[in-house]
């Protein structure tokens, strides 16, 4: 392991020392992109009890903020299929730059830092050839793209970095979609989800797709916890009749493990899961269904501990303690 001393100078060598840190702009515990009741659209730092600690105007919709490691700012994603990104300097409240993805791209609504805070990865869809791809943005340089690689599947969604810091882990839906056609899914009967992970350089690791009878079960996001286990949310692209399991638990090198929640939650959420996180301590799983209208706390088997009811209740996340 570096020392400090290095790491610092390393830091300093590429032009991202965290000379003004997030302590500076209030110290947010979260930041979400969210509407307004004027129907525009901002980016929020909100802190540990829910005060408003910055508000900063965007363009359109967004669907997911990632924040830098130790500098304050944090990039913005727009909604599926966007084309914007937008880096945002949370302590002048600016916009610092905008992301664009190659014509043949668009981002799909997240994104995640290296450990060390010098890359930016982004989960996007290069439409024409239907595959999925992570882009790689370079922030010493101003977040300039300087490549991208598979993401060893269709549709990827959501990405985390591993404990490890040399892997990350994807949600590849599965589900096809070209900007001509809108939001519309493309491939349902023929789909196939998957979690893979990929390491920096873009090599496939492993990957795990759920049964083949819940090949409609869309992996959509993910959280990690510093153990290594990946919780994940699923949205079903199926019918109402029957709606599988959607949380599901998955450690390397072992099979992915879905949970049934009971009493008829998986109907109740209307088969989406919007959002999931891990508590610190990995004993507890929070999932959002915003189409249901609740948050459910559960044990990581999936045994309920906690249900939260509230009109569109989505982004979750997991607090310092």
């Amino acid at each position: 392991m570096t020392t400090r001393r290095r790491f610092l100078s390393g830091l300093l060598a590429t032009g991202i020392f965290p000379s003004s840190g997030w302590s500076d702009v209030g110290g947010p515990a979260f930041v979400s992109a969210a509407r307004l009741p004027s129907g525009t659209y901002a980016l929020f730092g909100i802190g540990r009890a829910g005060d408003i600690v910055f508000q900063i105007p965007l363009p359109d919709r967004g669907h997911a903020a990632v924040a830098h490691p130790h500098m304050p700012q944090a990039v913005v994603f727009a909604r599926r299929p966007g084309r914007f990104a937008m880096v945002i300097n949370c302590l002048q409240g600016t916009v610092a730059t905008r992301l664009s993805p190659p014509e043949v791209h668009h981002f799909y609504g997240h994104g995640t830092y290296s450990a060390d805070g010098r890359l930016l990865f982004t989960t996007e869809n290069a439409f024409e050839v239907a595959q999925g791809r992570i882009g790689i943005w370079d922030v010493a340089q101003g977040y300039r793209r300087i490549g991208s690689f598979t993401s060893g599947g269709v549709g990827p969604h959501d990405v985390c970095l591993m404990p490890d810091g040399q892997t990350l882990v994807v949600a590849n839906g599965g589900i096809e979609t070209h900007p001509d056609s809108g939001r519309t899914k493309l491939n349902l009967p023929t789909m196939r989800p998957n979690l893979s992970y990929v390491s920096l350089d873009g090599r496939v690791l492993e990957q795990h797709e759920p049964p083949p009878d819940w090949h409609k079960n869309s992996i959509r996001h993910i959280a990690v916890h510093q153990s290594g286990m990946v919780a994940i949310g699923c949205q079903w692209q199926g019918t109402m009749d029957y709606v599988p399991p959607l949380l599901a638990t998955q450690r390397r090198g072992h099979p992915m493990t879905f949970h049934q929640m009971g009493d008829g939650l998986e109907k109740l959420a209307q088969g989406y899961i919007g959002s999931v996180a891990v508590s610190r301590n990995g004993r507890e799983v929070a999932v959002t269904a915003p189409r249901g209208g609740m948050a459910i706390i559960a044990e990581t088997d999936g045994n309920v501990r906690r249900r939260i009811t509230r009109p569109d209740i989505c982004g979750v996340a997991t607090s310092a303690d």
